[in-house]
């Protein structure tokens, strides 16, 4: 069983670090603000592997993850229009549908 020795744990605080800009700040502020403390701390542990050494490097790759996830501006998306063809398809399949609906119906006797 891994000892509580070997445990690391990283601390960052958002709000007074030189190396983001405000905006970078905000938008990390605004991403993770479940995982952050009430001081905007951000707190990530690592107790994983049997050194400390590994867990340092451990939670060192978990603070890049976390920060690069949270700072890439993700694509947005362009809404595109069906196809002529798959619409035709469309329209034939709703026919045929239909046609087998109609024939379930009973005849009537008149």
């Amino acid at each position: 069983m891994n000892k509580v020795s070997t445990r690391v744990e990283l601390r960052f605080h958002v709000t007074a670090s030189n190396l983001l800009a405000d905006s970078e700040k905000l938008k990390i502020l605004r991403k993770l603000k479940s995982i952050l403390t009430k001081e905007g701390e951000l707190i990530l542990v690592s107790q994983s592997e049997r050194t400390q050494l590994r867990n340092k490097e451990n939670v060192v790759e978990k603070f890049h993850a976390v920060l690069n996830k949270t700072l890439t501006v993700r694509k947005k998306r362009v809404p595109t229009k069906a196809t002529v063809a798959s619409e035709k398809q469309r329209l034939e399949r709703k026919k045929m549908h239909s046609k087998k609906k109609s024939l379930r119906k009973k005849i009537s006797d008149n």
